[in-house]
């Protein structure tokens, strides 16, 4: 099938997610065929490099033999079983290996990762209400904080707890109310303040706030080190570091939406690690399959587990859906976890995160009226930077440039970011810098 018959049907028959159906009218979909590697593939032939590794799930590459291989073995065995009742190899292995990398301990899956907000937001709340029931009647700890620009997703309660007025402002009327706390991306920080201090002036607004509401707080959910939705803001460890003494401090549950950010992306396995801090709930998805098939992940503390351990069904936590630790998407964890294992993945993404960063300081060739300063910003292997422009257009302006030179990039605002997979080699590097530099000159006219 070609690309013209392929993108017609398309149109007619699929509503394409965070898009303006109408703006393909101007900005045709992209028919992709196969994937190798960093590349995708249309029906003709033409390549782009995956330079956001498919919306940030990609680690290892497209077609990937080790992650194909497991899915095909489980396939061969069990390709699902309901979790309510039943058990298998794969949920119970992967739940292990996840356990002892974070610290945390028992397993709750889902598909996705507003649906592991989700999970870990009613977790919370029937926690406190488990915990107090019983003595104090209705539980007042019912509450949540995240932090200004905020994403987490985009069911109702994800929603409740995101920032972004482009996908919050229309379902305001059926949304929970949360507070917003200062954000401790650096780029808000006043002229001449370091990262860190300005992260600590942020700190110290989020105690204020915790010390007057905690009787009423449930939860405190944050994007550890990165907001990527915000487009990339970058934050020091400290805060987060802070964040967990203030929650320790006035009884408030810490959720790290590892989302995004987990399995490599921000230099360490967790980005929580960085500030060696364990949370009470850690959400996970993305790149824990490698990219291959949905899943997510919520683990806790065994003290909050224990809070729903009881004779009475009502103190359960009963949520559910049908592919729940579906077998096929554990192995493909397991298989990627087993990468991670075998191949020194994170010292690898090391010396690839120094290459790239090497490569953007080409970047700095762009006209200086077109790049704001401090401007290249990476976490491991997320690399950023701003550009200033009167064109309204830029965002979409520079995807359709990108693509044009067989780059698929999707800059959020005026934010260019590559997060590519981990498996780039240096020519390709190279190929997709130069790409961006193109693509970024054209788009700021």
């Amino acid at each position: 099938m070609n690309n013209q018959t392929l993108l017609t049907r398309s149109m007619q028959s699929v509503w394409h997610p965070c898009t303006q159906m109408k703006q393909h009218e101007t900005y045709p979909l992209i028919p992709i065929a196969r994937g190798d590697g960093v590349w995708l593939y249309d029906a003709d032939g033409k390549r782009y490099l995956d330079g956001v590794s498919s919306w940030w799930v990609n680690l290892f590459g497209h077609n990937n033999t080790r992650i194909k291989d497991a899915i095909k073995q489980q396939l061969d065995t069990l390709e699902h079983v309901m979790l309510a009742g039943f058990t298998h190899q794969p949920v119970v292995e992967l739940s292990e290996k996840l356990s002892k990398l974070t610290g945390l301990g028992h397993a709750f899956y889902a598909s996705d990762g507003a649906s592991a907000t989700e999970i870990a937001l009613k977790m919370s709340f029937h926690f406190w209400r488990n915990l107090y029931s019983e003595t104090q009647g209705q539980p007042s700890k019912t509450k949540f904080i995240s932090l200004q620009n905020s994403y987490h997703g985009e069911t109702l309660g994800a929603l409740g707890v995101t920032d972004v007025a482009i996908f919050k402002d229309t379902y305001a009327p059926l949304l929970m109310q949360s507070a917003q706390m200062p954000s401790p991306d650096f780029r808000l920080a006043e002229t001449g303040e370091i990262a860190e201090a300005y992260a600590l002036r942020c700190a110290e607004d989020l105690e204020k706030y915790v010390a007057e509401h905690h009787e009423t707080l449930a939860a405190f959910i944050i994007e550890p080190l990165v907001q990527c939705a915000a487009g990339m803001a970058m934050y020091p460890s400290v805060y987060l570091r802070r964040a967990r003494e203030i929650c320790t401090k006035y009884s408030v549950h810490l959720i790290a939406d590892e989302i995004a950010v987990g399995f490599g992306r921000s230099g360490t396995m967790f980005a929580c690690e960085q500030a060696n801090v364990t949370p009470d709930f850690m959400c996970l998805s993305k790149g824990i399959t490698g990219g291959y098939l949905p899943l997510s992940v919520v683990l806790t503390r065994n003290e909050i587990y224990q809070a729903f351990y009881h004779d009475k069904v009502t103190k359960a936590f009963l949520h559910s859906h049908s592919y729940t630790g579906n077998p096929l998407a554990c192995s493909a964890a397991l298989a990627t976890l087993s990468i991670f294992e075998t191949d020194d993945v994170l010292q690898k993404n090391r010396e690839t995160s120094d290459f790239i960063w090497g490569e953007m300081q080409a970047l700095n060739n762009l006209p200086i009226e077109h790049l704001r300063r401090p401007n290249l910003n990476r976490s491991g292997m997320i690399f950023a930077f701003d550009v200033i422009t009167k064109n309204p257009n830029f965002s979409r302006g520079c995807y359709a440039a990108a693509l044009a030179q067989g780059l698929l990039i999707r800059p959020i605002g005026n934010t260019v970011y590559l997060m590519p997979p981990y498996t780039i080699n240096h020519e390709e590097i190279s190929y997709a810098l130069q790409a961006s530099i193109h693509a970024v000159s054209k788009a700021i006219k």
